[in-house]
């Protein structure tokens, strides 16, 4: 599809065009209004004819790549997730980290593997550095091989010296190809070898050359030791995650190798009017063509159309069977929940900073400024909180920060309710803002400028009231953030009735910001609070678990929590402290510590 300039707006495939096109341009409304939108730009089309579905799928992915067509959905990594370059184009390959593929040198030979969080990808080159003797001056070879001495690292073990002839290229390549394998999660293969050459060394009675590949041993193992081992059978498989929320959707996909998950990329991508399914199979499309391992089974999270053209297709480009599937049941299953729980942390991490990597933290608090009609950098501190209780049973509260739009965690408070004894929330945030606000600079709090409910308008106007009653009510802003039917942030409402919408699709850049901002805000002071009141729970559940406990009822069990005062204090005691305890016997004192033993 073209627009009036002729640049290509979406690709797509269709086993028959005619009725594709009807669902476009038919006399019937678009319910989508994503599609509706595009369908309102396009002036032109072309289309090609292909033999099979296969071709369609690559010939798709490729036009997608070319064009980066805007209403296609397109595969974007965050410039925050750095990948590893493994330059197997060169006579001496280099490792190194870089924030974008290279696709001209990925198809000379150079092998990418990410992106990865930051601090796991340090904790890998700090492996390789650990395990493998590489090479790490700038020294530019085969050219500058023998004109330098070789360096200290040489001489403590930690380089085989490729710039003073100590190793050939075709021997310097398979290490390299051994650091592939590290990536790709085959570590038996690298400990059987570093094992080998340990005993020849030892065999040898060169222990010192002994004592550093034992070192190495080590090292790997302590890249190891703490992987979940997922399946008992050694099998390659990838799962793929999604969680979607603030107009975008989150994909992380686990690998599995040899049951053992060692390694993760994180992509996002717009997702305003696409289903899942739609979204996972551009993933697959656009991801895998240029992946530098494809494993034999892919998990993904919802059935897509025309799965079975994916498989011949990841085939063809595996040169043997893939297959995708959706789990059902065991760990399959486990490790695909895994993948949405990664997906969904990664989404709270980008929304809580606002954005990708660069992304200006007080954009969302300037636009604020400006439907309250006050000039910008009026708004430094915005506080948000939230009630929480289960029944009328550990009823609390969490406050949250933001200063300069980003979360201030050392400010935020918890709040165990003191005269609520019910569940009502406009009671409870009565008794939390009068207990707030009780506290000043004198106790080393800064008053906000701005508070953000969680809740509509019957929320708004009950913290208004406790404002004013207070007399804050003329110093300090207000706003609500209410969610949608799917319990997702929809917008936000001013104390006079006015709100702003943004539970639509096609959000302008200014509405993407705020929706970010908003719904960072509103789920940090959930996950706050939340938290806090299972912490209370759990708490109080312990002190009955007591009674589990044969011949502990209710009045030994207050008894011993009245005599030692916590339950940790009661697991540690020795017989003769629990028998100091009113009504314990020998025997009982025998069970407590059988129970916590």
């Amino acid at each position: 599809m073209k627009d009036a300039s002729g640049c290509v707006i979406y690709v797509g495939k269709a086993k028959k065009l005619r009725n594709r096109l009807r669902s476009y341009f038919g006399d019937h409304d678009i319910p989508n209004n994503k599609v509706r939108a595009m369908v309102s730009h396009v002036s032109d089309f072309e289309y090609v004819v292909v033999g099979t579905e296969a071709e369609a799928l690559l010939l798709e992915a490729n036009l997608i790549k070319r064009y980066q067509p805007h209403y296609n959905i397109l595969l974007r990594d965050d410039k925050g997730y750095p990948y590893v370059c493994i330059t197997m184009n060169e006579a001496f390959p280099r490792v190194m980290k870089v924030f974008r593929p290279d696709e001209k040198a990925a198809k000379s030979g150079a092998l990418y593997f990410g992106p990865y969080m930051n601090g796991d990808l340090f904790v890998f080159l700090k492996a390789i550095d650990a395990i493998f003797p590489l090479k790490k001056c700038a020294r530019k070879l085969p050219r500058d091989i023998g004109k330098e001495r070789p360096c200290l690292n040489y001489h403590i073990g930690k380089c085989l010296a490729p710039c003073n002839g100590g190793i050939n290229a075709e021997e310097y390549l398979e290490m390299m190809k051994s650091i592939v394998d590290f990536f790709e999660g085959r570590y038996e293969g690298i400990r059987s070898m570093i094992q080998k050459q340990m005993q020849e060394a030892s065999d040898a009675y060169d222990f010192e050359k002994a004592a550093v590949y034992r070192d190495r041993l080590i090292a790997l193992e302590n890249i190891t030791r703490n992987q979940k081992i997922f399946m008992e059978i050694k099998r390659d498989v990838d799962a793929v995650g999604i969680y979607s929320d603030a107009g975008e959707s989150a994909i992380r996909k686990l690998e599995l190798r040899d049951g053992r998950v060692v390694g993760s990329s994180t992509y996002f991508v717009k997702s305003e009017g696409s289903d899942n399914s739609e979204i996972v199979l551009n993933f697959l499309m656009q991801y895998y063509e240029n992946a530098p391992f494809i494993p034999e089974m892919i998990i993904i999270p919802e059935k897509i159309e025309g799965i079975e053209d994916v498989e011949e297709w990841l085939s063809g480009l595996a040169g043997r069977k893939v297959t995708v599937k959706v789990p059902e049941r065991g760990e399959m299953l486990s490790l695909l929940k895994m993948a949405n729980l990664n997906a969904r942390e990664m989404m709270t991490r980008r929304i809580l900073r606002g954005g990708g990597a660069g992304s200006d933290p007080e954009a969302a608090v300037r636009i604020i400024e400006r439907e309250f009609g006050i000039s910008e950098g009026s708004i430094r501190r915005i506080e948000s909180f939230d009630i929480s209780n289960l029944g009328n049973d550990d009823i609390c509260a969490g406050m949250v920060v933001f200063t300069g739009g980003k979360a201030d965690k050392q400010s935020y408070r918890l709040f165990k309710l003191k005269e609520v004894d019910t569940q009502d929330d406009f009671a409870s945030m009565r008794e939390v803002l009068t207990r707030r606000f009780s506290h000043g600079r004198d106790d080393g709090f800064t008053y906000p400028e701005l508070i953000l409910a969680d809740g509509g308008k019957g929320q708004v106007s009950a913290i208004l009231d406790v404002l004013r009653e207070l007399k804050l009510g003329d110093k300090i802003l207000l706003a609500g953030m209410f969610k949608n039917k799917k319990h997702k942030t929809a917008g936000l409402v001013f104390p006079d009735g006015r709100e702003i919408f943004l539970d639509k699709d096609n959000l302008n850049d200014d509405e993407l910001v705020l929706l970010r901002f908003l719904t960072a805000i509103q789920n940090e002071v959930h996950r706050f609070a939340i938290t806090y009141q299972r912490k209370l729970s759990a708490k109080r559940n312990l002190k009955y678990r007591l009674e589990d406990i044969q011949g502990i009822g209710p009045a030994k069990r207050k008894k011993l929590l009245a005599h030692f005062g916590t339950i940790k204090k009661i697991s540690e005691a020795t017989k003769e402290e629990l028998m100091e305890c009113p009504s314990i016997t020998s025997e009982n004192a025998d069970r407590i510590i059988e129970h916590f033993s």
